[in-house]
Formats: structure tokens, C-alpha cells, sequence
């Protein structure tokens, strides 16, 4: 029974890093379509996303019939009760890309940003997608240094984000209420992706090492506005 219970939770583990590998690219067309203002893509990375539900779903299924079957108590409890927090927070991020993709859809054939703001999104972007890889091979490795590398991708995003309200709340800003809105939920959108990966990292720390590392960062704030569709154009 035990060796059952091993081959359960590497497959646990198995199914995080497929799910983790599903939001790389996910956000990796998100960050595209957002850049290139690229309708298609956009489409792809919305009509993908049930993808990641049901491989969490799944995943969530899993655990909870392991947790039924095989009563685990101690450490082997925590993995099984962390890896569906994780999937959770892993879901989010697909959502996050989602989010971002919309945004896209719905400016197409225009950009989401004006050009004052693009550099910082495509940095914003790229930092997102360094994290999301890095989280999947943290997921498959345990390596933690990669979770001290993901927090420091973090603190950029961080900066960045802080940066689009300070551009967009300067006295030279001269963008329409949409574009107000768009910038902003496109950074929180960046932000909120960001943040999600930190959280999983933490729990993969504490699960290695005992040690809660900081206040837990994906469980606030999940609720996230969809984008604003514009308004029909005046006849």
C-alpha cells in the first residue's frame, strides 16, 4: 500500500508540473497577443484556458481521493492538502493570461497600451514569463533556488506595476477613460500572475524545509474584474 501511495503522489507531482507547463505557454501567447495586438493568438490562449480548469480539476479530484483512500497524516498530508492550494493558485494564472489575451481580443486591431507605456509591458511580460517557467521547473526539481530567483522576478514586476499608476496618474497623462482602465488592469493582471507563482513557491519552500517563508501572497484579491469591452463606436 505504501508503494501505491508513492506512485500517487508523484503523479500529484507529475500533473502540477503538466498544469505549470500549460500556463508557460499560455502566458507566453498572452504576452504575445498583448504586444503585437495579435487577434488570433489572443483567441487561442482564451479558447485553451478550459484546458487548464479541468487538468486542476482533475488534479483536485486526485488529491481528495487520496486523501479518502489513503488517510495521510504528517508531511505525506501536507503535499497532498498543498497540491490543491497550488493547483488553485496555477488555474488563477491561467485566468491572469486569459485576462490579458482579452484585453487584446477586445482593442484588436489597436493596441491594448499607448506607445509611452509599451517598453514597460514588454518587460512586465517577458518577467512574467521567466517566472512561469521558473515556477514549472521548481515543481519538477524542488530546486530552491529557483523559488529565491522567482521572489526577485517578483520584486521587478513589483516595480514595474508600481510604475504604469505612476505614469498613468502624471499630470502629462492624456490617455481616454478606456485606456485608463485597460493599463491598469493589464498591469494588475501582470502583478496578480506574478504574485500567484511566489505563493506556490513559498508552499514548495515550507514543504522542503519546514520554514514558512513571509505572509502567504495567493489568497488575497483572486476576484479579479474581466476587461472592459468597448463601447459601440457613435453612428
Amino acid at each position: 500500500m505504501r508503494d501505491v501511495f508513492q506512485q500517487e503522489l508523484a503523479e500529484v507531482q507529475e500533473r502540477l508540473v503538466d498544469i505549470a507547463n500549460h500556463v508557460v505557454v499560455s502566458i507566453e501567447a498572452a504576452v504575445r497577443a498583448f504586444g503585437d495586438s495579435n487577434v488570433q493568438l489572443a483567441e487561442q490562449v482564451i479558447a485553451s484556458d478550459p484546458v487548464i480548469d479541468d487538468k486542476a480539476n482533475a488534479l483536485d479530484e486526485l488529491a481528495i481521493d487520496i486523501i479518502a483512500r489513503q488517510s495521510p497524516v504528517a508531511r505525506d498530508l501536507r503535499i497532498v492538502v498543498s497540491a490543491l492550494r497550488i493547483s488553485a493558485s496555477l488555474e488563477r494564472m491561467g485566468d491572469l493570461a486569459r485576462h490579458i489575451a482579452q484585453l487584446a481580443r477586445y482593442r484588436f486591431p489597436m493596441q491594448v497600451v499607448p506607445e509611452s507605456l509599451q517598453p514597460t509591458f514588454a518587460e512586465m511580460g517577458a518577467r512574467d514569463i521567466e517566472i512561469a517557467k521558473m515556477l514549472r521547473d521548481l515543481l519538477e526539481t524542488q530546486d530552491l533556488t529557483l523559488a529565491e530567483r522567482l521572489q526577485e522576478s517578483d520584486e521587478h514586476v513589483d516595480n514595474l506595476h508600481r510604475d504604469v499608476f505612476t505614469h498613468v496618474l502624471g499630470t502629462a497623462w492624456e490617455g481616454a477613460a478606456h485606456t485608463t482602465v485597460d493599463a491598469t488592469l493589464a498591469s494588475r493582471y501582470h502583478e496578480r500572475f506574478a504574485d500567484h507563482a511566489v505563493g506556490i513557491a513559498k508552499k514548495v519552500q515550507y514543504l522542503a524545509t519546514g520554514d514558512w517563508v513571509g505572509a502567504d501572497d495567493d489568497g488575497h484579491a483572486d476576484a479579479m474584474p474581466e476587461p472592459v469591452q468597448p463601447a459601440a463606436p457613435a453612428e
